[in-house]
């Protein structure tokens, strides 16, 4: 009996001294920022993988109803038969110095009545671009995205690819 006095003593100091504190929290401790230098501030705002630069390129072909295909530095386009209707010039161009893997398509706005698929290389792109799935994005002059394609992501080949219907600029994004 004595015993059990002795201990019922502590364990009501305890309980008393917890219902006394207060235990609400007076702020929530901020998560750690991400360390950008893991990544080297590879996430651009715009949603665009960020890449080396890759040498100025440039390709012209004429191609009409049979189909055919043009490429400019790694970035190709396949036209499918039946696509065009006339044998039409088509000028591919991939610039540089933009930080992103582009292409630009001549004459701008050329509808194609079958899709024409576009493949866009990122083997020169950021870490981002191993790990995170790509897509084909329609972009102003201003490499603001207009919309997305409907793309396939082959990290083994490092290739992005996607359905195009209509000609304008195009940049591989995340």
């Amino acid at each position: 009996m004595k015993a059990r006095r002795l201990l019922i003593a502590p364990v009501l100091l305890l309980v008393v001294a917890l219902a006394c504190t207060d235990r609400t929290p007076t702020s929530v401790p901020a998560a750690p920022a991400p360390d950008a230098s893991l990544i080297g501030g590879l996430l651009g705002a715009t949603g665009l993988l960020k890449c080396s630069n890759l040498p100025y390129a440039s390709s012209t072909a004429t191609i009409g109803a049979a189909g055919g295909s043009i490429s400019a530095g790694p970035h190709s386009l396949v036209i499918p038969p039946r696509a065009l209707t006339a044998p039409t010039a088509i000028t591919m161009t991939a610039p540089t110095g933009l930080g992103v893997n582009a292409v630009k398509f001549q004459p701008e706005g050329l509808q194609f009545a079958v899709p024409a698929v576009l493949s866009m290389s990122y083997a020169n792109c950021s870490l981002l671009g191993k790990i995170l799935p790509k897509r084909i994005a329609y972009t102003n002059d201003n490499l603001t995205i207009l919309s997305y394609l409907l793309s396939l992501d082959n990290l083994l080949s490092k290739r992005v690819t996607g359905k195009v219907n209509h000609f304008s600029a195009y940049v591989v994004a995340w």
